[in-house]
């Protein structure tokens, strides 16, 4: 499977993860001058931006080991751009979900908070 094919799978496996966990999808593949953010969701009253990465090989680390803190940054920026674009209030984080896949399936990892350091 292509990269891009293998993280197109990986975004649909976790907006079906966080829907069936409750969450409401509000936006996805969201695009500003700072970066991207793959999912954009609802979690009670509280706004979550979720990074989803995938992995076909611990070779080189878990998918949670794939994020850097300059990506760390530019989610956090972005995340920002959102709320000021769409007018939304503070009440908001940054989750993570790796999806791993191995021996003809997947697995899924859900870190809540993942990315901390916000003004």
């Amino acid at each position: 499977m292509k990269r891009q094919q293998t993280g197109r799978l990986a975004e649909s496996l976790a907006r079906g993860f966080l829907e069936q966990a409750g969450y409401h999808i509000i936006d996805s593949n969201w695009r500003c001058a700072e970066g991207e953010i793959d999912i954009v969701c609802r979690d009670g009253d509280q706004t979550v931006f979720v990074e989803v990465r995938a992995k076909s090989s611990a070779e080189f680390g878990t998918p949670a080991e794939s994020i850097g803190h300059r990506k760390q940054a530019r989610l956090i920026a972005a995340a920002e751009n959102y709320c000021t674009e769409h007018a939304l209030s503070e009440n908001w984080r940054i989750d993570f979900i790796g999806i791993e896949f191995r021996y003809g399936g997947h697995q899924t990892e859900h870190i809540k908070y993942a990315v901390s350091g916000r003004e």
